[in-house]
């Protein structure tokens, strides 16, 4: 009886450290900021729970990629010479006010200053996915880094009673942003994926998107008068801030939906860079 007990113990033992998930691979930039891997795999973008622009929920791969841990600082404006926009002011704090063209040009300054390839034409907006330097997630890479694994409303489950534990928004922000990386990150080491601030994508907004989606990396449409932003920020709702939640907003501002101080981003790279 001892022995079968002592082997039960042991199994059980064995398949909790089985279940751990692995711990995310971090690297150091050049310019001092950290990224996390985000490995290549499948997920169901959107969710029969959402709005119909985030409908139907459809499979898609996606390449592996290296994404900011944090939201682009303050701090990395400064260091970049780049004038910071930002409303709420402090190095830790996300930076927000910025249009989806600042965002670029921060994105081009950023892969300048580590002697890499910029991605982003200037004149035009348009993106070369080919070059090696930082650029803007595209919707369906960050919907699937904030998910870590998770087909839940949130990256740690649905109750949205767990929601403060891992980001700022309308519940417990008071009325402003926080310093990055003060909440519970998501399985794959990604701080304030929900909340603090809502976040610039590559993409183009368009409401049918779901619909005419590719199956593998999927890519908005080249042209539209929105992009698309993601994540909720220190003003939203627990429903907005859900992980599937779809939102288009003016790149230059006019006409902003959203307040113009929730609105930031985070860079990323392709996973073969060096």
């Amino acid at each position: 009886m001892r022995t079968a007990t002592v082997l039960s113990v042991f199994l059980f033992a064995m398949a909790a450290f089985a279940a751990e998930p692995e711990k995310p691979k971090v690297m150091t930039t050049a310019g001092g900021v950290e990224m996390a891997l985000i490995p290549a795999g499948s997920f169901t973008m959107g969710s029969i729970r959402a709005d119909d622009d985030a409908k139907p929920p459809h499979k898609v791969f996606v390449d592996a990629f290296w994404m900011d841990r944090t939201e682009v600082t303050q701090e990395q404006f400064d260091k970049l010479q780049l004038s910071n926009p930002s409303h709420f002011e402090g190095d830790k704090l996300p930076a927000e006010q910025v249009t989806w063209a600042q965002a670029a040009r921060f994105c081009n300054a950023r892969s300048k200053a580590e002697k890499l390839a910029p991605c982003y034409d200037e004149d035009t907006g348009a993106c070369d996915f080919a070059k090696n330097g930082y650029r803007l997630p595209t919707e369906v890479e960050w919907e699937y880094a904030a998910r870590a694994g998770s087909e839940a409303e949130y990256t740690f489950g649905s109750d949205a009673r767990q929601l403060a534990a891992h980001a700022w928004f309308a519940g417990n922000a008071q009325k402003k942003t926080h310093p990055v990386a003060q909440k519970k990150p998501n399985a794959w080491g990604l701080f304030d994926m929900h909340g603090n601030v809502a976040e610039w994508c590559n993409d183009c907004y368009a409401a049918d998107a779901y619909a005419k989606s590719a199956d593998k990396n999927p890519r908005g449409p080249a042209t539209g008068k929105l992009y698309c932003i993601r994540g909720g920020a220190w003003n939203s709702s627990a429903e907005a801030a859900r992980v599937f939640v779809r939102a288009g907003e003016n790149p230059g501002f006019s006409d902003a939906c959203l307040h113009r101080d929730a609105i930031g981003f985070r860079c990323v790279r392709k996973a073969d860079a060096k």
